[in-house]
């Protein structure tokens, strides 16, 4: 590489690493900067403070919920609060025993594990996590055959935390051997606001409280959505050369993106239009209406519906999903007659 081209790619390494560290930075770094989920922050507090007045680890710790809720960064905080180093990996990245020696190895005292998405893990190295957890030993086999032996590692006293956004998927076992299971849940509008303001000030982008409300009510209960639409209508404020970012800029720079006033975007859209014209409101199959969207079935079920049902825009029953009648009024279209008449039994119900 000549030195031209090596100063050319400078500024490309320069902006990754900028975005890389203002990512890491909006990030809360303790617990008090954590905005929202105030009952387990409250609970973590108390937790931390008796670990650490007794000189032991925090107990192993499960987070579980919708992603983009701050799983992560509540691990990052915890491994702060306790003085110790933050390891983080992921369920389908453990395949075999050695990877997750590899990591827990070189741990120190009151370090942090984090494995996120921890239901994917194989089994074999969750049969190898249990001792890692009860006993802070593990046992690994090397060799095959006649000359396999068993090796024992004393591990140092740390604090596993895993994170799932499918608490189901997990085994009884491994579940049970969580000191501290909590679910993180959606945030609500002053909660998100909050988020849009502290970022912005983060990032060094000007903004009104009528407009971090407007993002904030636009970011499906979702910080990490919040975050992202916050980036995307500074990027539009930028080129538009404006300083800050007013009421008015921000309902443009979402309907552009295509985000409107309820949460949903052009998948989400989809959905529904499929739903309500392609099946007739259903029920309809999970698989069959998949196939029609040209989407996977997991992803649906994770991404596109957790929100669609809090928003009472889609009902799940034995025999598949259904639209309701918020549905078609979010939609525009006329509501089929058997909705009208359950309308017409609950208002002479409601005459009696």
């Amino acid at each position: 590489m000549t030195v031209e081209e090596s100063s050319r790619d400078k500024p490309f390494e320069n902006l990754r690493n900028e975005r890389e560290e203002e990512a890491l930075s909006v990030r809360p770094r303790m617990l008090p900067d954590f905005i929202g989920q105030n009952a387990l922050k409250d609970k973590l507090s108390i937790f931390i403070q008796a670990s650490l007045s007794r000189g032991e680890p925090l107990d192993h710790t499960l987070f579980y919920g919708p992603p983009g809720l701050g799983k992560t960064t509540l691990a990052g905080i915890i491994s702060r609060e306790m003085g110790g180093n933050l390891r983080v990996t992921s369920g389908p990245a453990l395949e075999r025993a050695g990877d997750l020696a590899a990591i827990l190895s070189n741990a120190q005292p009151n370090d942090v594990l984090f494995i996120d998405e921890i239901h994917r893990m194989s089994a074999n190295v969750e049969e190898i996590l249990y001792p890692a957890m009860e006993d802070f030993r593990l046992s690994i086999v090397i060799g095959k055959g006649p000359l396999a032996r068993s090796i024992q590692l004393e591990l140092p006293r740390f604090t596993l935390i895993g994170a799932t956004t499918r608490l189901g998927l997990l085994t009884s076992p491994l579940r049970s051997r969580f000191g501290i299971v909590e679910q993180l849940h959606l945030y609500n509008h002053d909660e998100l606001t909050r988020i849009v303001l502290r970022g912005a000030n983060v990032l060094r982008a000007g903004i009104s409280g009528d407009a971090a409300g407007e993002i904030g009510m636009r970011a499906r209960g979702t910080p990490r959505v919040a975050l992202r639409l916050l980036r995307r209508v500074r990027d539009i404020a930028q080129v538009r050369e404006m300083d800050r970012i007013e009421l008015s800029l921000a309902r443009s720079a979402l309907d552009m993106l295509g985000v409107d006033s309820q949460g949903l975007d052009e998948q989400d859209r989809k959905f529904l239009s499929a739903l309500t014209e392609l099946f007739d409101g259903g029920p309809v199959g999970l698989s069959t209406l998949a196939a029609a969207l040209n989407e996977d079935t997991q992803t649906i079920e994770d991404i596109y519906e957790p929100y669609l049902i809090q928003r009472g825009l889609l009902e799940r029953t034995p025999r598949g999903r259904k639209a309701t009648r918020n549905t078609y009024g979010y939609m525009g279209k006329p509501m089929p007659a058997e909705f009208k008449q359950l309308t017409l039994i609950d208002d002479d119900e409601g005459g009696v």
